[in-house]
Formats: C-alpha cells, sequence, structure tokens
C-alpha cells in the first residue's frame, strides 16, 4: 500500500472511530445538558407563577407598586451587567450557537451558563414575555462543549458534542426528541451528516429521559383530547397557513424593530426599561406574561371571543418584542407559538361562522402554531415535529404540514428573513466580530444532493477547492477510496479533509454538492 493510500486509510479509520465515540459521548452530553436544561426550565417556571402572585397582589395592594419599580431598575441595572459580562448570553442563544458551529466564534461555557441561570431567571420573576427554548439550547451546547473540553481530542469532535448538546436542551425543554434531532440538522448544521445525527440522537432521547423524569409522561401541551381534522376540511388549510404566516412574518418585524428601537437607548438602560413596561401588561394583562404556555391552552377552548384573542394577540406581540428586543437572555420559541395559537384561534372562529364545525377550532390553533414558527425561523420540519410532539400525537402532523408549508412559501413570496441568521449578524456588528468562517481544518461529511454539480461526474472532472482532498465516499454501507475515475452519485457523502489555507472552502464545497436553486 502506497503512503498516500495509507494516509487515507488511517484518515478514514479515524473518521470511524470519530462516529462511535461521539455517538458514546453523545449519551453523557445528553444527560448532563438535559440536566441543565431541566433546571433552568424549573427556575423560568417558578419565575413566571411567582410574577403572576406578584401582579395579582399588586392590584390589590398598589401601594407597593413604588417598590416594585424600585426593584424593577435595580434588577434591571444587574441584568444588563450580567450581559455586559458576557455578550454571547443575551438574547435568545440559538445565533450564538449557529455561530460557535458554523462559523468558528468562542463560547466560555462556564460564563454562558452563570449568566443565562441568574439573568434568565431573574426576568422571569417580572413576567417578561420570554421562552425557556433558545436559552436551553445554549445551555446545552454549552454542557456540550464542557464534556468535549474534558474528553475530548479533537474541534471536529467538539463541534458535533456541542450540536448533541443543543439537541438536547431543545428537547429537554419541550420533551420533543425527535425535534431535537431534526433542529440540530435542519437549523443549527443545515445539512445532513449521519454523524451529526447519531450525537444529536443519543443526546436529544437521553436528555428526554431525564426530561420526563422530572416533568412525566404528560406532553408539554396536551392536545390528545381535541378531534382529528377530517380530510374535507384540509382545505382550510391553505388560507390558514397565509394567516399564520402573516403573524409569524409580523412577529419576525416587531422583534428587530423594537430590538433597533431600544439600540437608541444606553445599553444599562435596556433591561430596567423591558421589565417597567411588564407592569402594566401584569396588572392588566397577567395572561401575556411568561412564554405563553397560557395563551396557547386559552387559544384551545375559544371561549374567549374574538375580540379579547385579537387584544391577547397584539399585547403578546408587541410585549414579546420589547422583552426580546432590550437584550434579556430569554427565547422567542413559545412566544413565536402562542401568536400562532391565538391566530389560529381566531381563525376558527371565524371559519366556524363559515360553516366549519367548532368542535374544529382547537385545530385551527395547533395547526397555526406551526405556521408561525415556520414562517419565523424558516425551519419547516423542525416546527412540523415540535409542534405535533408538543401536542402530544401524530395524528394532526398531515394539517400541520400543509400550514406549516403554506405559511413558508408566503414567508418567502414576501423575502422575510429567518429571524435567527438576521440576529446572529446583528450580534456580530453589536460587538465588534467577524465570523472566521472556519479558520482552522478539519475532517468534513457533504452530501450530495441530487442536481448539485457533483452529481453524476467522476472525480476527476470537478475542479475542487485548493486545499481539499477528498479522501472517502460514502455509499449506503460501503465505504470507498475514490480515484479519479469514480463516478460521485446523489446520495452519496464526501468525506473531505481540508486545510485551514481557504477560508471560503466550506462554502465553495456545499456549492458544489447542492443542489442548484433555479
Amino acid at each position: 500500500m502506497s503512503e498516500s493510500n495509507t494516509r487515507i486509510y488511517k484518515v478514514l479509520s479515524g473518521f470511524d472511530r470519530l462516529k462511535w465515540s461521539v455517538a458514546g459521548k453523545g449519551i453523557l452530553v445528553g444527560f448532563i445538558s438535559g440536566l441543565l436544561a431541566v433546571l433552568y426550565r424549573l427556575g423560568i417556571e417558578y419565575g413566571t407563577d411567582t410574577s403572576l402572585k406578584i401582579y395579582s397582589c399588586l392590584r390589590i395592594h398598589p401601594i407597593y407598586i413604588v417598590p416594585w419599580i424600585a426593584a424593577a431598575v435595580a434588577s434591571g441595572l444587574f441584568i444588563a451587567w450580567l450581559v455586559k459580562l458576557e455578550p454571547m448570553a443575551a438574547g435568545s442563544g440559538i445565533p450564538q450557537v449557529e455561530g460557535v458551529v458554523l462559523f468558528g466564534l468562542k463560547m466560555k461555557w462556564y460564563t454562558i451558563l452563570a449568566v443565562r441561570f441568574l439573568a434568565g431567571t431573574l426576568g422571569s420573576f417580572f413576567g417578561l414575555s420570554l421562552g425557556r427554548e433558545g436559552p436551553s439550547i445554549q445551555i446545552g451546547a454549552a454542557g456540550g462543549q464542557a464534556v468535549a473540553k474534558n474528553m475530548s481530542g479533537s474541534s471536529i469532535e467538539e463541534n458535533y458534542l456541542i450540536t448533541g448538546g443543543a439537541a438536547a436542551g431543545l428537547s429537554a425543554a419541550f420533551s420533543a426528541p425527535l425535534s431535537g434531532m431534526m433542529f440540530a440538522l435542519e437549523e443549527v448544521h443545515r445539512s445532513f451528516s449521519p454523524v451529526i445525527l447519531l450525537s444529536a440522537t443519543t443526546a436529544s432521547l437521553t436528555a428526554d429521559y431525564v426530561s420526563k423524569y422530572f416533568f412525566g409522561l404528560k406532553p408539554v401541551l396536551d392536545f390528545t383530547a381535541i378531534p382529528q381534522l377530517p380530510i374535507g376540511l384540509y382545505l382550510w388549510m391553505i388560507p390558514l397557513g397565509i394567516v399564520s404566516g402573516l403573524a409569524g412574518s409580523l412577529m419576525n418585524k416587531t422583534l428587530l424593530a423594537l430590538q433597533t428601537l431600544y439600540g437608541k437607548l444606553p445599553a444599562f438602560s435596556r433591561p430596567a426599561a423591558a421589565l417597567m413596561i411588564a407592569l402594566p401588561c401584569g396588572m392588566f394583562l397577567p395572561a401575556v406574561l411568561g412564554g405563553g404556555q397560557g395563551l396557547i391552552k386559552l387559544s384551545e377552548n375559544s371561549k374567549s371571543g374574538i375580540v379579547m384573542l385579537l387584544i391577547y394577540l397584539i399585547a403578546k406581540l408587541l410585549f414579546t418584542g420589547a422583552s426580546f428586543g432590550s437584550g434579556v437572555p430569554g427565547g422567542i420559541f413559545m412566544p413565536i407559538l402562542s401568536v400562532g395559537a391565538l391566530t389560529g384561534s381566531i381563525c376558527g372562529i371565524l371559519a366556524a361562522h363559515a360553516g366549519l364545525p367548532a368542535q374544529f377550532i382547537p385545530d385551527f390553533a395547533v395547526c397555526a402554531m406551526a405556521g408561525a414558527l415556520s414562517s419565523s425561523v424558516k425551519a419547516p420540519v423542525t416546527s412540523i415535529l415540535l409542534t405535533t410532539e408538543m401536542a402530544g400525537s401524530l395524528v394532526h402532523m398531515l394539517p400541520v404540514a400543509a400550514c406549516a408549508f403554506t405559511a413558508l412559501l408566503l414567508s418567502d413570496l414576501l423575502k422575510v428573513e429567518p429571524v435567527y441568521e438576521v440576529l446572529l449578524e446583528r450580534y456580530v456588528d453589536q460587538n465588534g466580530k467577524k465570523l472566521p468562517v472556519q479558520e482552522r481544518g478539519g475532517l468534513v461529511e457533504f452530501p450530495v444532493e441530487l442536481g448539485s454539480e457533483a452529481s453524476g461526474r467522476m472525480v476527476r472532472d470537478i475542479e475542487w477547492p485548493n486545499g481539499s482532498l477528498i479522501v472517502g465516499l460514502r455509499r449506503g454501507e460501503k465505504e470507498l477510496v475514490p480515484g479519479g475515475g469514480t463516478k460521485i452519485l446523489p446520495g452519496d457523502y464526501l468525506v473531505v479533509l481540508f486545510s485551514a489555507e481557504d477560508e471560503d472552502i466550506r462554502d465553495k464545497m456545499s456549492l458544489l454538492c447542492h443542489a442548484k436553486v433555479l
């Protein structure tokens, strides 16, 4: 065997060992990240419940409003100090995780955890309209990095374990392991890889076990009692998808616009301003406090009437923008889902006046949740799986999917950018950073899609990026060492060894292997 072939064989053998190493360590990542996410979830839920009691007391004893304002200002200043200490812990956390995994941004897992737990939990005691899911994903990623720093021997394995931790965080936050797996592929890495899937699967399932141990087997949103939508009513999903798509797109615009508006205030005053805005919301519309799980339950029974639901919808949308735009650590998944549920319930009531049986109004709420999330985040498969897992039944998957893809189409037609991509760009600009675009070299798999430039061509006929070496080709269960005359087929996985000489090498490989968009 020649020296070059021996080197390639060692690289492939190392990649195989990496795969099973990642799968095994993914279990540990899932346990640690899942436990961290569960603790965060318990803290946030306790804080939100306490805020409801506090505002109830303030309505009865308004004299306590003055000390509450003093506490809000002090807490806001403390949160601002924490965010200044660790800017990467501000806001959702999902854009930052994507920056770490895809572009090589640096993350300190210990300061991330400290700021997330302190600032996020403190904000929940004032009822800010923020969810637990984005922070849980970053907390999970931090747990994955902690394991990698102590047990991993390579930067590639560390990357995979951080991804597994992110998947575990989402799984534990919503008791939704399938969503955690899909989120790792669709939103974090934005491509399919068996190694990423192994890491995400082992971590998500382990985290789901941890979550169910603490919270039981009941779904986060128990919609199992609602009837299955008859096939004859599926046409309603088109107008519902359009309306929920508009709601998700409007949510994006609101979040980004209010974040821009907050930029005109001194950084130290922004969290305090958000806590002050929470006061009238808590006094007069307490249902809009927290992530919005109560609003989703309210949307299910549809007994509040269109006017009240519309008030809740507008208040939730604006209060979420005011809470998130301040930079307080907190997520937007659950608020987006609650806006979608309210939108769906309103549409369902209107449809009932046009002949829809009223018993199917809750179905509209469930489907619109996926529609709003899909149009905002631009991750339709994750949106579909998350909605059905939270609802506790897969029987609603077909109408949920129809609504989600209709909403996604509308969002694309309106040229709405994925919210997390915009937030990542803003984070980079605001903190004076540059996306390093994987400055270090490494070994990466690239799936070859049907219709791509590489599909159906010989290895020697393709102009590969400088600094790259095709060291392996996976075709089903077979592992090949490709030569110049090897024909690349759709569905193959190219194992590419690359150096750090060309920082755009990943993008160039993706252009070769991904299908062309007409």
